[in-house]
């Protein structure tokens, strides 16, 4: 495999990388930052970004940060749902048997939520892909997070999705969910300095202090890649792939032409 051939020890642009190995780009430091003050005050915050920008392994970092012992996390991958689907979902994650009848399954998250907070427990419930949510999901969200009178925040709520959820939000009937968003963040990608600075720091982890990547193809990388981590690691896996096929030790420009010529889906 590739990994010999280079000499490290895993394939460093994997994209089950554990959090150790986590580059600290901007996007992650905001994003960090924000998320520390929702832990903070609770309420409900807003991360968008295109696909594979580096929202859900903040999201994972942020998880991993948290002390099982203070906060319940609930993650919701599924959006393309019912509303009566939806709070299946919900209940589930709080460890409820959900009810049959949706207002009742109202109440027992609600209560639910409650009972946590009272214990000194954080419900944090992260919700992936938020775009595709129905507008009825939305809007029962806002009236499941009112307590007491719409006076206290006992949970930390996470909306995860694409740009256009942004376009979503901004209609006018959400305009009172919009209104209890605490934090929000737009992630932008990396910068050319930081493409370079990441694709260094993952060889780096994997063990190859010396990596083998002629220094003229960061600028391709970070032009095809717009500095998006997901397509970086795309790229790069398929670099690394080509390059051991061809008994390559560095990785050249062709090389990396390849592996973009094979990354690219074509139309029959």
């Amino acid at each position: 495999m590739f990994t010999a051939y280079y000499n490290m020890d895993f394939n460093p642009f994997n994209n089950e990388i554990k959090t150790k190995h986590n580059f600290t780009s901007n996007d992650f430091i905001q994003a960090s930052a924000r998320l520390d003050i929702l832990r903070q005050h609770k309420g409900i915050g807003i991360l968008t970004g295109e696909p594979g920008s580096g929202k859900s392994f903040t999201l994972r970092c942020f998880a991993h940060s948290l002390s099982k012992s203070l906060y319940k996390i609930v993650y919701i991958p599924i959006t393309t749902l019912t509303v009566k689907e939806f709070y299946m979902a919900l209940c589930d994650g709080l460890g409820i048997t959900p009810a049959y009848k949706k207002v009742t399954m109202f109440k027992q998250i609600q209560e639910t939520i409650y009972s946590y907070s009272s214990k000194n427990i954080t419900p944090v419930i992260i919700i992936d892909e938020v775009q595709f949510l129905s507008n009825s999901i939305l809007d029962d969200f806002r009236l499941i997070l009112n307590f007491d009178m719409d006076s206290k925040n006992h949970c930390i709520v996470i909306f995860s999705g694409q740009p256009k959820l942004i376009l979503q939000l901004e209609r006018q009937p959400h305009e009172a969910l919009r209104q209890r968003i605490a934090i929000n963040y737009t992630f932008s990608g990396l910068t050319r300095t930081e493409t370079k600075d990441y694709i260094l720091s993952r060889f780096k982890a994997s063990g190859k202090q010396d990596p083998p990547v002629e220094e003229s193809t960061y600028e391709f990388i970070y032009t095809t890649t717009g500095g998006i981590p997901r397509k970086i690691n795309k790229l790069m896996t398929m670099a690394l792939l080509l390059g051991f096929k061809e008994k390559q030790p560095i990785l050249t420009s062709d090389i990396l032409l390849k592996a973009n010529d094979e990354e690219t889906l074509k139309t029959p």
